[in-house]
């Protein structure tokens, strides 16, 4: 026991006795490893650059909340701290016993968490207080100001504020920054304490992007588009506009959609992209392509008679129809009316090589590189894997895949006399001082058709909505030159009983502002483009119109020179083309009419009644007769009557 006794007295010397030798031989090691341990650094956050339309309005920007706790410790805590629990209460809503038990029930010594997501306003006045041990950390979270609008352009974020999808998440490595960082040191109780003096790498804040759509053209689009599938009670629809001069997007909406400040309470379709992730056979608005190669490579002429028969054929076995017989009609009749028959006849005189290689220049079968995740290329096969079916199908729509930003983009390039110009969604990059670091050029991919090919083509395209298959898409007063499309669904390698109905457009036809294509999934009221999509572009135009002013000059002209009630009154809401527009116009409808006086004078009135506005305008312009035109469409009522003596003034009265 003396022994065992004598031998623990040593222990606190020989403790002593090592102590002395490290001070001694390894102090300065020991000091700075010590110091190292206890510094450390704490990241500084860097703000998320905000995202704004074209005319500056904020999209999306970093919200700043703060999260409150307290060190009770510190002296003069527990003297402020009744008055603070008050003031607590009144600012928040919570009661005093609340926040004082918080503290009181607190795990650590020094630390107490009292309640999180604080106001700015309210950060300030808790500050104003000056109570000894207030903690106050500023937590970032992204804020989509308008919700839903703009969902898929915009995207979102996770819950550390990197981008998940749409521009959030394509641009992402720009919008986020760099985060600083601050010397603090660290007590045995591991509490942060900041160093006064100490190193501070300041964060590099992101940049800000600028998006080309507007929020209130987008914000129509939007409300048109949900119009229009819950009337034709589709599953899902699509629209996107394009200024075809520079190929920047100005609008593009989905439906159904979502709240970007919550996507996880929404379903994975909600979040879908359908104007840039989802393929479909594009139907009739393919005929642009079969129409443009065999006009540029002199197959066929707008003039020369194609017979469509009975309205149905039957190519290498295979029998195509068309919704009625037209017989022989011009080629021009055969865009307008979209007669498969007549498009087939034509694009089976062609070679293989040759339509494939328009399809590939007009962008079909490779993405667009808009610039947005998720994008598809589209299927286009090569011609060495045709069939002997597959020119014919392709002539109308068939046997190819292609996006809704792709068909668009086509009919963009159709719109600018020829150019295939890459579509883009950022139009600018800005620095967090304002300045701007990058802006978007309008970039051409390529010249897909000549310009003259377009100028012969135009005309065929406007007669489509004027007196063709998609009459529904008429703006009053608007040149508007489009093409329908219908095609059924593709499943599991055959076709379903389902529809995918489109219309693809630009305006004004002269000189084209916007181009515009809606695509609707399995409508229920009707399978037509020209019935369910046209509509919802009629409607998107009719809004958007007074907004662009080239749009608006040409609409008032109009409205000037052509009033519902046959007087000049300019600001009517109705009328057509002015004058000078349809006098420019080729007058191939005019063969339409009843026969004429041989003489170039007209001095007996002809029946124009089911002949088209357009057609009867050209036919007594040409011969230096006025006319007052209400409405659009056909001619249903006229004076005076037919074969009565032409008076000075002509009035027609049309209807769709």
């Amino acid at each position: 026991m003396y022994a065992l006794l004598t031998l623990m007295a040593l222990v606190p010397l020989l403790v002593a006795a090592q102590v002395a030798w490290l001070y001694v031989s390894e102090r300065d090691d020991l000091r700075s490893a010590g110091e190292r341990q206890a510094s450390s650094f704490v990241e500084l956050p860097a703000l998320r650059g905000t995202v704004t339309d074209n005319t500056g309005r904020v999209l999306a920007i970093n919200t700043t909340r703060y999260d409150l706790a307290v060190d009770p410790s510190i002296p003069g805590f527990s003297d402020a701290a009744p008055r603070f629990y008050a003031n607590l209460s009144e600012l928040t809503g919570r009661s005093a016993a609340y926040y004082r038990q918080r503290v009181q029930g607190r795990s650590s010594p020094r630390y107490a968490h009292l309640t999180r997501g604080l106001t700015e306003s309210q950060r300030t006045a808790i500050e104003a207080w000056d109570v000894p041990g207030i903690i106050l950390e500023p937590i970032f979270s992204r804020r989509f100001n308008y919700g839903t609008t703009a969902a898929h352009v915009l995207g979102h974020v996770s819950s550390d504020g990197n981008g998940l999808a749409g521009v959030e998440a394509q641009y992402n490595d720009f919008l986020r920054g760099e985060p600083g960082r601050r010397a603090v040191k660290r007590d045995r109780r591991n509490v942060v304490r900041a160093v006064v003096g100490g190193a501070v790498v300041e964060p590099k804040h992101g940049e800000s992007l600028v998006l080309t759509i507007d929020l209130v053209k987008q914000s129509i689009m939007e409300q048109e588009l949900q119009r229009g599938v819950e009337e034709t009670g589709a599953t899902w629809g699509t629209a996107i506009a394009m200024d075809p001069q520079t190929g920047a997007i100005l609008g593009m909406a989905n439906v159904p959609t979502y709240d970007t400040n919550r996507p996880g309470s929404f379903q994975t379709r909600h979040r879908r992209n359908y104007a840039i992730t989802d393929r479909m056979e594009p139907g009739s608005t393919f005929k642009l392509v079969g129409a443009a190669a065999a006009v540029e490579q002199g197959l066929v002429s707008l003039q020369d008679t194609v017979d469509t028969g009975d309205g149905w054929a039957v190519f290498h076995g295979r029998t195509m129809r068309d919704i009625r017989a037209h017989g022989e009609i011009p080629f021009s009749e055969v865009i307008a009316q979209s007669s498969n028959v007549g498009m087939a006849r034509i694009a089976r005189e062609m070679e293989r090589g040759v339509f494939y290689q328009y399809a590939r220049n007009l962008g079909f079968g490779q993405p667009t590189w808009i610039g947005l995740p998720g994008e598809v290329g589209g299927t286009l096969k090569r011609p060495s894997e045709w069939s002997g079916t597959s020119l014919t199908s392709l002539s109308i729509g068939y046997e190819v895949d292609a996006t809704p930003l792709q068909v668009l983009s086509a009919y963009s390039a159709f719109a600018n006399g020829g150019t295939l110009m890459q579509p883009y969604v950022l139009a600018e990059r800005r620095n967090v001082t304002g300045a701007t670091t990058w802006r978007a050029e309008p970039t051409e991919i390529r010249q897909a058709l000549e310009p003259k090919t377009v100028e012969k083509l135009l005309p065929a395209f406007v007669q489509a909505v004027e007196d063709g298959t998609a009459t529904r898409a008429q703006v009053d007063g608007l040149t508007i030159a489009g093409k329908t499309g219908t095609a059924r669904k593709v499943s599991a390698g055959g076709y379903t009983g389902g529809y995918r109905s489109s219309f693809v457009g630009f305006f004004p036809a002269e000189d084209p502002q916007v181009a515009m294509i809606v695509v609707l999934d399995e409508p229920q009221t009707h399978s037509y483009g020209g019935v369910v999509a046209a509509p919802i572009f009629q409607r998107i135009a009719e809004r958007w119109a007074p907004s662009i002013p080239e749009v608006q000059q040409q609409m008032l002209s109009s409205e000037a020179t052509f009033a519902d009630d046959g007087e000049d009154a300019p600001g009517s809401p109705t009328g057509v083309m002015q004058a000078a527009a349809l006098s420019e116009q080729p007058s191939a409808e005019a063969p339409e009419l009843a026969p004429l006086p041989a003489t170039d004078s007209l001095s007996t009135m002809p029946d124009f009644r089911g002949h088209s506005a357009r057609a009867a305008l050209h036919y007594l312009l040409a011969r230096g007769v006025d006319a007052r035109i209400s409405g659009q469409g056909r001619v249903t009522e006229q004076y005076p009557a037919p074969g009565a003596d032409l008076p000075d003034v002509v009035r027609l009265a049309c209807s769709r």
